[in-house]
């Protein structure tokens, strides 16, 4: 057996082994305060970040802001034709959510740190968000949905600039149910060992 060569954490490890996301529509308010989402946002800022580049930043979209986002989504969804439901279900997880953070993939010019590279890190942060607020007992989840790759509502909701895009929305609020545990990955199926 090998010998870490830091501390172990099993607490850490068991959260880690037994984490789940909290589905959107079990959010309620409360919401973090400015002071713990503060807390929050700063673990989440730690993931490998090549380059020292921070290519990616937050929007913090509160509730007066959800509901101008969540008709923004209805509007944008009958001007492309959309389906009722898929623009109900959009609308409704902003217009229901407590909280939601728009985690910004915002890449920086680079000659050594190519953008993809930079997206894995905007999407590391949205992972460190979700388990920040889980950790914190709070519930969370990451999504996209087809609000985060239209332009016009990128642009005109959220004013993000043109090589920007969202690398997800989390929603975060204060969730009393624990959802049934979904099954997992067969780790040993996904696994290919090089030893020489």
């Amino acid at each position: 057996m090998n010998t870490p060569t830091t501390p172990a954490l099993p607490e850490t490890m068991d959260f880690l082994l037994s984490r789940r996301s909290r589905p959107a529509k079990m959010l309620r308010a409360p919401a973090p305060d400015a002071a713990t989402l503060t807390r929050l946002l700063t673990a989440a800022a730690r993931v490998p970040d090549h380059g020292k580049l921070e290519p990616w930043r937050f929007i913090i979209i509160e509730p007066a802001a959800l509901a101008r986002l969540s008709a923004l989504i209805t509007a944008r969804g009958e001007a492309l034709g959309m389906a009722p439901e898929a623009i109900e279900k959009a609308a409704q997880s902003f217009r229901d959510s407590p909280l939601v953070v728009a985690v910004v993939a915002s890449p920086k010019p680079s000659d050594k740190i190519p953008d993809f590279e930079q997206l894995l890190s905007a999407g590391a942060v949205c992972l460190s968000l979700v388990n920040a607020a889980l950790a914190q007992g709070f519930g969370a989840c990451w999504l996209t949905g087809w609000p985060a790759f239209d332009r016009p509502f990128l642009s005109e909701g959220l004013d993000l600039a043109a090589q920007e895009q969202i690398a997800g929305f989390v929603h975060i609020g204060s969730c009393t149910i624990t959802p049934p545990e979904r099954p997992r990955p067969d780790i040993a199926a996904l696994i290919t060992r090089i030893s020489a």
